[in-house]
């Protein structure tokens, strides 16, 4: 028997460390998967911005060739703008996957460290993604009024109710998307504490 141990072997016993379940190990490495996933989607998904940009910079140089001064400048604004935002949406979030043989507490930092990715994503989009692509449409739809004059009232309809529904379809998905992710975050802190007690 050692000599620095006094006490009860019961309490002893009691108050040993305990590993976390296998199941909470699994649901987290299942998580972490999930987390790593959604993040490569959303980075994936701003790769689109610079590809609208371009196809609008492309169809209004070729249809409205009277206003290329004035549309150059503005869609190559857009088009820089939006790739500056690649760059801040997607700097040093391109990270590996969980490895499989991770224990319990790393596998509860790799999900934290994706929830916080995405929490830093949502911060950045509207301005990094969204506001290029919406002036690229909001330069599309200058051009064609300036095309059309006092006619594009009732022919441009279409496609500014068009903008207006995506604009608010926009801001509906990402309200849904940031309510979900703090659902992730409070599901991560309850099987923290479940496996802390």
């Amino acid at each position: 028997m050692r000599d620095d141990f006094h006490g009860d072997p019961r309490t002893l016993w009691q108050n040993q460390p305990t590993e976390p379940p296998i199941m909470s190990l699994i649901l987290i490495r299942q998580k972490a998967r999930e987390l790593h996933a959604k993040t490569r989607r959303q980075l994936l998904g701003t790769l689109t911005g610079p590809l609208v940009i371009a196809f609008l910079y492309a169809f209004c140089i070729n249809q409205f060739p009277p206003l290329r001064e004035v549309l150059h400048p503005l869609f190559a604004f857009t088009l820089i703008w939006s790739l500056a935002g690649l760059y801040f949406l997607s700097r040093g979030k391109w990270s590996g996957a969980m490895p499989e043989d991770a224990g319990f507490s790393t596998g509860l930092e790799f999900c934290r460290r994706e929830l916080q990715r995405r929490h830093d994503y949502f911060r950045r989009v509207l301005l990094w993604s969204f506001g290029p692509v919406f002036v690229a449409v909001g330069t599309l739809i200058l051009a064609l009024a300036a095309v059309a004059g006092r006619e594009i009232f009732p022919k441009a309809m279409p496609l500014v109710t068009l903008v207006v529904l995506w604009v608010a379809g926009y801001f509906v998905i990402r309200a849904r998307q940031q309510h979900e992710l703090q659902r992730e975050m409070d599901e991560l802190s309850e099987i923290d504490k479940e496996n802390n007690r």
